[in-house]
């Protein structure tokens, strides 16, 4: 039977040439309409085995393929939220007809209801998708060429010790504690709220980030300088799992009233809490870290991230300028000399 009903919906029964079963609900109530797509289907599977024809894969099926083997990025879940409003526009669409015009009407949408490089991050989903689908899957031919907002670079936003000394002065001690540990590990927010004392040995003055907690799962190494420790110290037997607490639970956000409220009063404009990690990272290139050390220390995958610091590496640079110090000294000496002959 090609058509039966289940409750008010129509479902559809066949077999391809192939041999293959398909049993599949028309998600609609007319039979004329369900009808349409049983021999829409059936002539479909005929091309395919008899003429070549690719399958005519949609967006939902890709989209779903995609969220099933990239379970293990870091961003799945986010990946997740991104695919939840794209369905709004791409829900059943055939892979063939995703084309520009239809991506860039996407695109404009979230840069009104957002902003332009929030839209660029939903275009380089879609991208991501469609070139698997294309280059890996055989889905389709090609891919449409997807144009991104322009983006201004972003400066890297960095306190000077003497901001961070009247910020700790406006937040509670609990958001104090948060703070200075960030400062002294150059933590992600999320690894040092959910940090724990199985993650944690104070007598070999070490901490450690699990693969799966980091952003580039790979495990970060984080020694405990006298700071830090100290920080660790006064958090002992408030918490029975977690370390950093507040009024016995652990704390979930540190984006709070608290932290904004201090940000103001401090006089701190266009800092968010990440940008301690930017500090963090800039007080060391300051100090003549290497760029490895620092690359190392703050788990990032590559040293293109890391490079963003270097200009203020300004020990590192300046011993190396004097290289060149030497040599222009001996040739001005030379040249002084022959005038004077």
């Amino acid at each position: 039977m090609p058509l039966y009903k289940r409750g008010s919906t129509w479902w559809i029964a066949f077999t391809t040439p192939a041999g293959e079963r398909i049993r599949r609900s028309t998600d609609t109530a007319d039979k004329t309409q369900a009808k349409e797509l049983h021999d829409k289907l059936k002539a479909e599977s005929w091309r395919i085995q008899n003429l070549g024809e690719k399958p005519k894969y949609t967006w939902d099926e890709t989209a779903c393929k995609f969220l099933m083997e990239t379970q293990h990025k870091a961003t799945h879940e986010g990946d997740k939220s991104k695919l939840r409003w794209l369905q709004q526009f791409l829900r059943d669409k055939p892979l063939c007809k995703i084309d520009r015009e239809l991506i860039w009407r996407i695109a404009q949408t979230k840069a009104q209801e957002a902003s332009p490089s929030t839209a660029n991050r939903y275009l380089a989903l879609i991208n991501t998708i469609l070139r698997k689908a294309c280059h890996e899957w055989e889905w389709i031919d090609k891919v449409p060429k997807i144009k991104l907002f322009p983006e201004p670079r972003r400066r890297i936003r960095w306190l000077t010790p003497e901001q961070v000394k009247t910020l700790l002065g406006e937040l509670p001690p609990h958001q104090q504690d948060l703070v200075i540990f960030a400062l002294s590990t150059g933590l992600r927010q999320s690894n040092v709220l959910k940090l724990e004392w199985s993650q944690v040995d104070l007598e070999r003055r070490a901490a450690w980030i699990h693969p799966d907690q980091a952003k580039a799962r790979r495990a970060i190494h984080v020694p405990l300088n006298s700071v830090a420790l100290a920080v660790l110290l006064r958090q002992v037997g408030k918490h029975p799992a977690r370390v950093f607490t507040y009024r016995g639970r652990p704390i979930s956000w540190a984006n709070t009233r608290a932290w904004k409220e201090g940000l103001i009063r401090a006089g701190i404009k266009d800092f968010r809490w990440h940008d301690l990690r930017h500090t963090w990272a800039s007080w060391l290139a300051q100090q003549g870290a290497p760029m490895n050390v620092l690359q190392e220390l703050g788990g990032w995958e590559s040293e293109e991230m890391v490079k963003r610091y270097a200009h203020l590496s300004k020990p590192q640079l300046m011993q190396h300028s004097e290289l060149v110090s030497n040599v222009l000294e001996s040739t001005i000496l030379t040249r002084l000399e022959k005038e004077k002959g």
